[in-house]
């Protein structure tokens, strides 16, 4: 019987890259016309970030002009890199880098493993009653919107109508004006968003614990483990894929205070310490009209996030076998 291997051989020679690039693109099509609701659920997301996401960067170049905008950015002299010599020189540089450093850094500490403390907990609970309760109770903060939970946090804090001036009063203690001490800020902002925060976090981590197979705690069991030790062996391996990724997200947005809640709890009193980056720039930008110092201002901000984001990503794929990419 003649063997093909030499027909076919010759076939696959005499086929041009003009010929394999037309059935390729071919066999795509095919594809696509097969799996078209995919693609068309795949259309809009891809739609938002190409308009809001990829072409607003178009702008982005003016940070290094003079922007004017009867001039248009194109049509606006070029300034290369003087605002952002101008902010680095500014007195208030390190001063704005520190107060966004310490409350970002503090937020890390205190706000990325709370969650996963109380998804512990309430993984160890037997009660479903008491479970649901404890849920419920901690998760409903997070849909409190940030005007309204700035406006509790004034009102709580207050130094003559707030609840918690009243127990000091009560102990014998002087009243204090907690919103105006400026070393009472970055607590204040940081534990009301831990406490608006924790049970949508927690959510995340239950849902990867209830992907934990059943049988390695029957195992542990057998095995005489404490409730301690299965939470350090079982559970904590369990959730650390997801813990990874949420940390690099939250590294990589450690230069990004949220503008809202700190713009709406600064007064003259704490500005001190409350003013962040983010908030800078609004006012510069904004309301000093000042675009293409804000705009320098935010793109440095913005290339500090992305170096701790692939710095951060890169040492977890190293360290462990979960990453972004």
């Amino acid at each position: 019987m003649p063997s093909t291997t030499g027909v076919l051989e010759r076939k696959d020679a005499t086929t041009t890259p003009a010929r394999r690039g037309t059935l390729a693109l071919r066999d795509r099509g095919k594809r696509v016309k097969r799996h078209w609701q995919l693609y068309l659920l795949v259309l809009l997301p891809l739609a938002y970030l190409i308009i809001f996401k990829y072409i607003p960067m178009y702008g982005a170049q003016i940070a290094f002009r003079d922007f004017s905008p009867v001039k248009g950015i194109l049509g606006s002299d070029w300034a290369g890199l003087k605002h952002f010599r101008t902010f680095f020189e500014s007195p208030n540089f390190w001063v704005l880098i520190k107060n966004t450093l310490v409350i970002s850094l503090y937020s890390l500490l205190v706000g990325f493993p709370a969650p996963i403390l109380l998804a512990l907990a309430l993984n160890e609970v037997r009660g479903m009653r008491f479970k649901r309760l404890v849920q419920m109770v901690t998760f409903a903060p997070y849909f409190i919107s940030t005007i309204v939970m700035v406006s509790m946090i004034i009102l709580f804090l207050s130094p003559r109508l707030g609840f918690v001036d009243h127990i000091l009063n009560a102990f014998g203690m002087e009243s204090v004006n907690f919103m105006g001490v400026p070393n009472y800020f970055s607590s204040i902002f940081v534990w009301s968003n831990v406490w608006q925060g924790i049970g949508y976090g927690a959510v995340i981590y239950l849902a990867a614990l209830s992907g934990i197979n059943v049988d390695l705690y029957e195992a542990a069991r057998v095995d005489g483990a404490s409730r301690i030790r299965k939470v350090w062996h079982i559970d904590l391996p369990g959730i650390m894929p997801a813990a990874t990724v949420l940390l690099i997200l939250n590294v990589g947005q450690i230069m990004n205070v949220g503008f809202e809640k700190i713009y709406l709890m600064q007064n003259p009193l704490n500005t001190s310490a409350s003013e962040v980056i983010s908030t800078y720039v609004y006012k510069i930008g904004l309301l000093g009209a000042n675009f293409s110092f804000s705009a320098a201002v935010d793109l440095f901000n913005s290339v500090i996030n992305l170096i701790l984001l692939l710095t951060v990503n890169y040492a977890a794929r190293r360290l462990s076998e979960s990453s972004l990419w």
